[in-house]
């Protein structure tokens, strides 16, 4: 056998022996097929974001924390200026000092009129006595008269006095239907005098309110990923000073076909694994499943065609699971949800779960 023809042997001997030896490599180190019962999709680590915005529009007096910091609910994290609101409310409460004074004042007047009734009753009654006396002088006046034991000119002056103590007590009743409606009168006024007061106080309160609301409050815990705006800048009503991600409610969106969306319900377990960290398992169930598909071709005719419709699928991570690892919690991050279709089928010793 000639060289050349014995080194081309020599180089397809070890040309098939590496590609012998690459593929038991290969079979050695190609994933294991998953059963039946569990299929998987990609997704992306997701969290709910929150902003922080400001009520009423104004300046942003300061902020008290910075982009990555952790808050808890309820914890204030920035300041509104609220020098307006303060002079409105130092106003209000002026308003409501005079709206105090004038139900005193009304009220005053209400008691006035009652003694002024009081009197005007008492006018009256004299006034009654005096025409029911002037009526008995008159009746013995007119009998005598006729008997002609007095002159009738008496009898004359009699009647006279009767009919000017008629008109008194007349006089005496329209007096005191005067008191009356001006204690009638008071008492509307003490009335609207209380309404003012409410009406101030309501205003005071809704004033506190808005300065209340200056102080800006994470309305959950989570970590600040956005200052949206800076101290001294002016929002609008509404306008966004802080964005929060709530990392305890963390969840992996994915996407599966419609064949396999169709047999996934709420609450099917879900095991996560990370690009960053494939040696992690992270349990995880689903909570959301889109009623109609996220993406189709645009003719669906053949079945392969069919199984192009894909399915927006949520699971949520356990928060307490969460809570433990809060500080290494990152979004964003890609990975591989594994869905169990079928409960009977047992999870491989890959996807057990590895994370306390």
């Amino acid at each position: 056998m000639n060289m050349p023809k014995r080194k081309w042997i020599v180089r397809g001997a070890v040309a098939a022996a590496i590609g012998a030896g690459a593929l038991l490599l290969w079979q050695a180190l190609k994933p294991a097929a998953l059963p039946a019962g569990i299929v998987q999709g990609n997704g992306r680590i997701e969290a709910v974001e929150i902003d922080v915005s400001a009520k009423s529009p104004g300046r942003v007096r300061d902020i008290l924390v910075d982009e990555g910091d952790f808050v808890k609910a309820g914890q204030v994290v920035a300041h509104m200026d609220v020098d307006a609101l303060v002079a409105q409310k130092a106003e209000a409460e002026a308003q409501l000092a005079q709206a105090l004074n004038a139900i005193q004042i009304a009220q005053s007047q209400v008691a006035q009129q009652q003694s002024n009734r009081a009197a005007s009753v008492a006018v009256v009654r004299q006034r009654e006595a005096e025409l029911d006396a002037a009526r008995k002088r008159l009746a013995r006046s007119t009998t005598l008269a006729r008997e002609g034991a007095t002159a009738m000119q008496e009898r004359d002056d009699d009647e006279a006095q009767v009919e000017g103590a008629a008109a008194a007590v007349e006089a005496a009743r329209a007096q005191m239907a005067a008191v009356e409606s001006a204690i009638t009168t008071a008492g509307n006024q003490v009335i609207g005098a209380r309404s003012n007061v409410d009406a101030v106080r309501a205003t005071i309160q809704r004033i506190q309110v808005d300065i209340a609301d200056g102080d800006l409050k994470a309305p959950t815990a989570g970590r600040v990923q956005y200052r949206v705006a800076q101290p001294g800048e002016v929002v609008a009503g509404g306008g966004r000073i802080l964005n929060l991600v709530n990392l305890g409610e963390s969840y992996i969106t994915f996407f599966l076909p419609e064949t396999v969306a169709g047999r996934v319900a709420l609450g099917t377990d879900v095991r996560i694994v990370l690009d960053a960290a494939p040696d992690y398992v992270i349990p995880a169930k689903v909570t959301f499943i889109a009623d109609v598909a996220q993406f189709t071709p645009k003719t669906v005719e053949t079945a392969s065609e069919r199984q192009k419709l894909m399915f927006r699928v949520k699971a949520r991570i356990d928060p307490a699971l969460l809570q433990k690892h809060i500080s290494r919690v990152k979004t964003g991050l890609p990975g591989v949800a594994y869905v169990r279709v079928d409960a009977r089928t047992a999870w491989p010793a890959k996807l057990a779960v590895n994370v306390q």
